[in-house]
């Protein structure tokens, strides 16, 4: 989960950091006054703060990212000599370089320049710079990750009203059904056969999409029972082409992840002129699924904006599947395209 947050709570950071740095300075090295406020020490003690800075913003948005945010702990701390040497390195540029053309003054005696002398001595320095900077990671990553999490609690609490509200007598409605389809069995097969259908797409409904993860089975018959009354409604004005590539049986995936992009293609889509076909494919490829629509929009309708469903389905994405997941979506003059791959759970 990419952590966004605004580049001024950095600034504010160190700006503190600056002010405390100097005071503390001040108090442990018994300086004047004169001395203290000279350009010669703010120079100096700028570039130090600086450094820091540097490596700390290094630290947070790379090595932090690639590996913390990726439980990757072995490898992040392998990274940590790295950054080390790179704040050995950028102080060094700033204050036996830069200030010293300024001041003609090295912050360092000469001995002590040399290179094994000076890593060592700013592994000790540039360690505050790493440990700041990995707490501050951490810090906000369990800040967003608190938000993310009730967030969906509050959305699962609303969806789970919807459905309360939906539910009206279920077990009223199946018997009824039932009931049409034992009547209907004897006197019209083809009838019989679509209430089934529609019997099993409403249990579907009702019993799995309140919970976290479905078998990928139940999800795909769920699409083909929708997919098949939609045929009914369109009589046989419905050119679209639907294929389901690969093998699967104990697989899981979270619930109602594909219905989305299939309700998106029959609401927006120009689904009866025969030249202009919409696709919907579902690939099985090892430990993933891929799925990909394309349409024609109606009246040239662009949607390249989906709504508010489309923003609650990437945060479940994203809670779900972290960064193991890609979502794509593409509006093109009046085509309209999109692409999702989640890795499979046994």
């Amino acid at each position: 989960m990419k952590l966004k947050i605004p580049f001024y709570y950095h600034i504010l950071l160190f700006t503190g950091l600056f002010i405390t740095f100097y005071i503390w300075d001040i108090g442990v090295s018994n300086r004047k006054l004169d001395s203290v406020f000279s350009s010669m020490y703010f120079f100096f003690n700028t570039g130090f703060v600086l450094s820091i800075f540097i490596v700390y913003l290094l630290n947070f948005y790379l090595f932090c990212d690639w590996f913390l945010n990726r439980k990757r702990v072995v490898l992040y701390f392998l990274s940590i000599p790295v950054s080390l040497l790179i704040f050995a390195g950028v102080r060094y540029f700033l204050q036996e370089v830069v200030v010293f053309e300024i001041t003609g003054i090295h912050n360092y005696g000469e001995e002590t320049r040399k290179i094994g002398y000076y890593i060592q001595d700013n592994f000790f320095f540039g360690l505050p710079a790493i440990i700041l900077s990995a707490l501050s990671y951490l810090f906000w990553q369990f800040q967003e990750t608190y938000k993310h999490n009730q967030q969906l609690l509050l959305e699962n609490k609303k969806a789970e009203l919807q459905m309360l509200k939906s539910q009206v007598s279920p077990h009223f409605l199946f018997n009824t059904l039932n009931s049409f389809y034992s009547q209907l069995i004897l006197k019209d097969d083809e009838i019989a056969s679509d209430i089934l259908v529609l019997s099993d797409l409403l249990r579907y409904v009702i019993t799995e999409t309140d919970k976290e993860e479905v078998l990928l089975s139940k999800e795909i018959q769920f699409i083909q029972n929708y997919i098949h009354l939609q045929k009914k409604r369109f009589e046989d004005q419905l050119y679209l082409d639907f294929e389901i590539l690969g093998d699967f049986s104990t697989e899981k995936i979270l619930s109602s992840a594909l219905i989305h992009f299939i309700e998106n293609v029959f609401k927006h889509a120009k689904l009866n002129d025969p030249d202009k076909k919409a696709n919907i494919s579902i690939k099985i490829k090892g430990n993933f699924l891929e799925l990909s629509t394309f349409n024609y929009n109606v009246g040239g309708e662009n949607y390249s904006s989906t709504g508010i469903g489309f923003e609650n389905l990437t945060k479940r994405l994203e809670y779900a599947y972290k960064d193991q997941f890609i979502l794509e979506k593409t509006a093109e003059n009046d085509t309209f395209k999109t692409y999702l791959k989640i890795p499979l759970k046994k």
